[in-house]
C-alpha cells in the first residue's frame, strides 16, 4: 500500500495486521481519485472509519488543504498517526480516536467539509447511521460530496427520506463507491 500521486507519491504506508481493517486496493484508490481529481485541490477532507488513513493521506498528497481522520480502533489510530508523521503531513491532519458519531458531534458547528469519505464495516448499516446524522449537520453542506465505500449488498434505499441523492454508483468486483449529495444542490 502506497501513496499513488502528488507530493508524497510512492511513499509506502503501514496498515494494521489482521482482518479488522480492509485497506482499499491501490487500483480502486487510483480509480476513485481519478474521478475526484478536480475536487480535491484545497478541499477539507473527512476520512471516517479511516483504518490506515490512506484515503485521507492520498487526498492531502494530491492537494487537499486539510484532512480529518476518525478511527476508534487504537491500533489502527496509531497506524494512522505513524503514516501522518511518515508522510510529513502533520500540520494538515487531525486525528480523532473515538467512535464516528462521537467525533461528528464534537466537530458540529465547524465549517462543512468538501468531501466526506467513509469506509465502514460492511453489512452493519453504519453508513445509514452516519448519513442520518449528516442529514441535519453543519458538517455537510449542499456542495459536500459524500463517498461511501460499501459492499455490493448495501441498501441505499433510505437516501431519499434522509434528503440525499446518489449521483453515481461505481461498482467493482466485491464492493463499490456511492457518490452522494444533499438534495437541492445548485
Amino acid at each position: 500500500m502506497r501513496i499513488i500521486a502528488g507530493k508524497a507519491r510512492s511513499l509506502p504506508l503501514k496498515t494494521t495486521p489482521g482482518t479488522e481493517t480492509r485497506p482499499t486496493t491501490d487500483r480502486i484508490k487510483e480509480t476513485l481519485f481519478n474521478m475526484l481529481q478536480t475536487s480535491v485541490a484545497d478541499c477539507r477532507f473527512l476520512d471516517l472509519f479511516a483504518g490506515s488513513g490512506q484515503i485521507g493521506l492520498e487526498a492531502i498528497s494530491r492537494g487537499a488543504a486539510h484532512a480529518v481522520f476518525v478511527e476508534k480502533d487504537k491500533a489502527a489510530a496509531a497506524c494512522i498517526q505513524s503514516n501522518i508523521s511518515f508522510t510529513k503531513f502533520d500540520d494538515q491532519c487531525t486525528l480523532y480516536v473515538c467512535d464516528v458519531l462521537a467525533a461528528l458531534r464534537r466537530m458540529e458547528g465547524q465549517e462543512p467539509f468538501d468531501i466526506i469519505f467513509m469506509d465502514p464495516p460492511y453489512d452493519r448499516q453504519c453508513e445509514q447511521e452516519v448519513l442520518a446524522y449528516l442529514a441535519d449537520s453543519t458538517l455537510a453542506a449542499a456542495h459536500t460530496l459524500i463517498l461511501v465505500e460499501a459492499s455490493l449488498r448495501t441498501d441505499f434505499s433510505r437516501l431519499d427520506e434522509l434528503g440525499f441523492v446518489m449521483e453515481k454508483w461505481k461498482p467493482y468486483k466485491t464492493n463499490g463507491h456511492a457518490f452522494i449529495r444533499k438534495k437541492g444542490r445548485t
